[in-house]
């Protein structure tokens, strides 16, 4: 990378874990740090609750069943596997909690999913998992949604994350350095490869509604502020005008 990118006069890095890595191949100096950005189109609170409606209604999960979701290419670093354990904790204290899963399973064999559907129901969990292929519009699912998961064990940046925080939707993340970037709730995060951690910070959020609703509202003021499509533009613009014309 060294030889080959010898020539660039900056780089772009989307996040600090990101920029760690890019200042082994380029010197500091070039390096930049500008987050991605997304459109920050707000969905109306109405909207929402038609659109969680018609997700449980469609798969039907009951009102007053709390929703547990995640999002994220079907694979071991990704964590899924620990969300299945973790659940395994939480429906002890909340029976009728569903847990979404959607997500493409990417393996060679294409055996993860099975692996994962496997160990649900060998610890009597099939009937609280609902299996999902990668959507297109994650609105219905996040609107579902009383908590969204991220137990990845690593994530550079984490737009399913930022998705769900844009979304208004409660996020309990483990400590990868995309989370800890996007996420200003440490309570909301928690040890990595930790089902037990994931699971007593799922109840607590499930368990206390108002802070639940404190945690998606701060989630949703700080995606806005840091983290718009037009924040994003400006900024790339502007570094390309300090660079040298060729």
């Amino acid at each position: 990378h060294r030889f080959a990118l010898r020539n660039v006069d900056a780089a772009i890095a989307v996040s600090s874990s990101v920029r760690d890595q890019l200042e082994r191949v380029f010197p500091p100096g070039k390096v930049h740090v500008i987050s991605n950005g997304v459109d920050l189109a707000a969905t109306s609170e109405e909207e929402r609750r038609v659109l969680g409606r018609e997700f449980r209604d469609f798969h039907s999960i009951p009102m007053d069943c709390p929703v547990v979701s995640t999002l994220g290419e079907l694979r071991v670093v990704k964590g899924q596997r620990d969300l299945v354990l973790a659940a395994n904790e939480v429906i002890k204290r909340q029976p009728n909690c569903r847990f979404v899963v959607a997500g493409v399973d990417n393996t060679i064999d294409k055996s993860f999913r099975r692996e994962l559907k496997r160990l649900a129901r060998v610890l009597g969990m099939e009937a609280n998992f609902i299996w999902l292929d990668w959507l297109s519009d994650t609105r219905p699912l996040l609107a579902a949604s009383d908590i969204f998961v991220s137990p990845s064990h690593s994530e550079s940046f984490g737009l399913a994350i930022l998705d769900a925080m844009i979304a208004g939707c409660p996020v309990v993340a483990t400590m990868t350095g995309g989370a800890i970037e996007l996420i200003p709730d440490a309570k909301a995060l928690v040890p990595i490869k930790d089902p037990l951690s994931l699971a007593d910070t799922i109840l607590w959020y499930l368990e206390h509604p108002d802070d639940r609703h404190e945690l998606a509202h701060d989630l949703h003021a700080a995606a806005t502020e840091r983290f718009s499509l037009t924040r994003m533009v400006d900024s790339t613009e502007n570094l390309y005008e300090t660079l040298p014309k060729k």
